[in-house]
């Protein structure tokens, strides 16, 4: 009797347990479209024979290696607060070609070339943060780098959205906003596309093959009831000023009478042609 009721309780918290069990998503800024190409963002990139991180490894591959999208399978791995699915690719070295399966987290999600290097923007890691409350939180770091080849020339990185702010992602080359001794400038996004979500713009400075963070810009809306916008004005901007670039911040939100409560206001940065600082 004893060991009957043993086993009917196993069974109640097994099924419990497989209740309280996740289903785990992937992120829809990992989302690649099958036939097209792609490129490696994290060096030294595991290939293997199923999409499993289990399964047995065949190949390594670098930073800025492309690759051949076949297949997106239905196995999703989380790691830290990225999650993508696998992939089945094909890829060249030298004259062999070969196949077998990434993760989705490893690939770029934006990448660019221009005066023969090439510009990569991806997730790279998960870190753990205190937030203002000493609360530990999970936050993406994100990365551009500079390539030539496969060998790297400059990195940086900086913090990146997290669940549903990585639904989309751009990256682009912008010109130099005439700023001295700016190359050009370089502009990475991510984005929620929904009411309350936040998105975040990331622009770099590139001068002389090195790469420059300006202050990360944030915006997030609510259907009407708050907004909060931020925005550059660069020397090239209407209301633009030499040397210098500002944060304009907009903000509105309802008062207890529905009435719109708007705000502004701006910070001005110098740029003396190597670095910048709050004026």
């Amino acid at each position: 009797m004893r060991s009957w009721l043993t086993g009917l309780f196993l069974l109640i918290l097994q099924w419990f347990s497989a209740q309280t069990d996740e289903a785990v998503y992937a992120d829809p800024v990992f989302d690649f479209p099958e036939a097209k190409t792609q490129k490696i963002f994290t060096d030294q990139t595991r290939i293997r024979k199923e999409p499993d991180v289990k399964s047995q490894i065949l190949d390594s591959l670098s930073t800025n290696q492309q690759v051949l999208i076949l297949k997106k399978e239905e196995a999703v791995l989380k790691l830290g607060e990225r999650a993508a699915n696998w992939y089945k690719v094909s890829y060249r070295k030298g004259d062999l070609a070969s196949e077998g399966y990434i993760w989705g987290g490893n690939l770029c999600l934006g990448y660019r070339n221009k005066n023969g290097y090439d510009f990569l923007f991806g997730l790279s890691k998960t870190i753990d943060r205190k937030n203002e409350y000493d609360q530990t939180e999970k936050q993406n770091i994100a990365g551009i780098k500079i390539m030539e080849g496969h060998t790297l020339v400059n990195e940086v990185y900086f913090d990146a959205g997290r669940g549903e702010e990585l639904r989309s992602a751009t990256f682009n080359i912008e010109s130099n906003h005439k700023l001295q001794n700016v190359d050009f400038t370089l502009k990475a996004s991510t984005s929620g596309d929904a009411c309350g979500i936040a998105s975040y713009d990331q622009y770099v400075l590139l001068k002389d093959k090195k790469l420059i963070l300006l202050p990360k810009l944030m915006s997030i809306s609510d259907a009407g009831v708050f907004y909060h916008s931020e925005e550059f004005i660069f020397p090239n901007d209407q209301g633009g000023i030499p040397n210098a670039f500002i944060i304009k911040t907009r903000n509105m939100e309802l008062d207890d009478k529905d009435r719109e409560k708007k705000t502004q206001s701006s910070k001005t940065y110098l740029w003396n042609g190597n670095s910048y600082k709050l004026k």
